[in-house]
């Protein structure tokens, strides 16, 4: 059983699928580990620092992957790695399948066996191995720190001999896993928080983290989560309610992050172009879905826009890689935890029980074909 561990060769792309930490655990299961050269220098990881848990190194990626049963990325291959994986290998990495079907099809006719691990059911048992979770609380963190970094402002109330400095006034849209750390942030550093979603259980999580909570709070909004914890698509009229609500809170913060995302739809619009126009001189918008979109309606992707009334919107990309040590760290151990399901621990073999609700729920493709229901018929054109 050989574990190939890649660098990663998509842009912007500081993370690493294995650290030390892990690649002792996989020797430890019957495993051996060739890691590519240079593939955690972008997380403080040195070659030395792998070949002294037990890995080898190579040099490229055809040496790298050579023989290998399983291989973890943290992205999905690009074409010349799909190329070079042996035929039956088990990749896991974060394939963003929506909206790339054709990417999913090419897995497909490499006859490799995918796994995504942003499609990993948000159930107990997976906690461990919830790759959404554990960057997207990074995420939040990071998203604060950039907000205060661009603001130039203090965040927390000081009262000094030369007068009173008040307390910054931050506004979190979208309350999952990254809007609640951005929450409980900003609360350690003092500002006076407040936040939205449209999901009636945040109510009470926000508002546990001492932030104020602040929503239409309608029919419509009692039924506006699914069964997997995620935000359901509102409807025209609730989205026009809660605009006119979020258009006059907004306009008197000072920094406002943004975080909602829809699996598989376009990020939703919270912040018109009205909507900026109306905040003080120096405010600041961190927006966590540009990827998909974004949240607000003038974000770029990858850059920082001053608007005209000198409103900063930023849009870096691949927040959770703007602290990639922690974040490789974290991501690691979610791919360990799930690899380990796999592996037979008595013949010390790769061995996939297709029955397993996590190997059906993450399973993009197998045996030369596109096997996941959600993505099947969109990758064969059908």
């Amino acid at each position: 059983m050989h574990i190939a561990v890649l660098n990663e060769s998509s842009a912007g792309e500081p993370r690493v699928s294995a650290t030390p930490e892990t690649v002792k655990k996989f020797i430890a299961l019957g495993a051996t580990v060739t890691v590519q050269k240079g593939a955690g220098l972008l997380s403080g990881i040195l070659d030395a620092d792998f070949v002294a848990a037990g890995a080898a190194i190579a040099k490229s990626a055809k040496d790298t992957l050579f023989r290998a049963g399983i291989v973890l990325k943290v992205r999905r291959p690009t074409g010349s790695e799909l190329s070079q994986i042996p035929a039956g290998a088990a990749v896991v990495a974060t394939m963003d399948p929506y909206g790339n079907e054709e990417a999913v099809d090419a897995m497909g006719m490499a006859k490799l066996v995918c796994f995504a691990m942003e499609l990993m059911p948000r159930i107990t048992r997976a906690q461990v191995m919830d790759v959404l979770s554990s960057q997207a609380n990074l995420a939040g963190y990071r998203a604060v720190v950039d907000g205060a970094a661009e603001y130039g402002r203090a965040l927390p109330m000081m009262m000094t001999a030369a007068g009173t400095v008040p307390a910054a006034r931050i506004f979190v849209m979208g309350v999952g896993v990254a809007g609640l750390q951005a929450i409980a942030t900003a609360r350690r550093l003092g500002a006076i928080v407040t936040a939205t979603d449209v999901r009636p259980a945040t109510k009470e999580q926000v508002e546990s983290l001492g932030a104020k909570f602040l929503a239409v709070e309608d029919e419509e909004f009692k039924q506006a989560q699914t069964a997997g914890g995620y935000a359901k698509e509102m409807s025209k009229e609730y989205k026009a309610k809660q605009a006119d609500l979020v258009a006059s809170h907004i306009a008197k913060q000072d920094i406002v992050i943004t975080t909602a995302l829809i699996p598989g739809r376009p990020a939703p619009k919270l912040i018109s172009k009205p909507m900026v126009e109306s905040m003080r001189p120096g405010s600041v918008i961190i927006d966590l879905a540009v990827e998909r979109g974004g949240n607000c309606e003038l974000a770029q992707p990858g850059t920082t826009v001053t608007t005209a009334n000198d409103v900063k919107i930023v849009g870096n990309l691949n927040v959770a890689g703007r602290l990639a040590a922690t974040a490789s760290s974290l991501y690691a151990r979610n791919l360990f935890a799930f690899v380990e399901t796999l592996i037979d621990k008595e013949r010390k073999a790769l061995a996939i029980n297709w029955d397993d609700e996590l190997v059906k729920a993450t399973c993009l493709t197998r045996d030369g074909a596109v096997v996941h229901p959600n993505f099947q018929q969109k990758a064969q054109g059908l």
